[in-house]
């Protein structure tokens, strides 16, 4: 006779660990569980940013150019304060090395 569905759960759960006990087991300092905080500041700072993008893409795609570069500079400060606050280096990174390019571009723009 072949296993029941009851003995074969019963082989597979002691196997079967929860992220949390994992993480707790390696104990250390540099594992994360990263969960996307939900209602605090960075939750709408990070959806408002987001759309400053796409507005930006879309002026972009009209070549609306100086609003594009506009748009562009908030939703990238906005994704900066973003990563600065979830401690996430490639997102400062990114997005500072962006803003800087950026003013460059806005101020190319006016002196022009």
């Amino acid at each position: 006779m072949g296993k029941t569905r009851e003995d074969n759960q019963e082989t597979v759960e002691p196997y079967v660990e929860k992220l949390d006990d994992k993480i707790k087991k390696l104990n250390s300092t540099r594992v994360y569980k990263k969960i996307t905080p939900k209602g605090d500041i960075t939750w709408y700072v990070k959806w408002v940013a987001t759309i400053l993008v796409i507005v930006a893409v879309i002026c972009r795609s009209l070549e609306l150019h100086i609003y594009d570069m506009m748009f562009s500079l908030l939703g990238v400060i906005g994704w900066t304060f973003v990563g600065l606050k979830w401690h996430d280096r490639a997102l400062t990174i990114l997005n500072t090395v962006l803003g800087v390019l950026l003013v460059l571009g806005i101020g190319k723009y006016f002196v022009q």
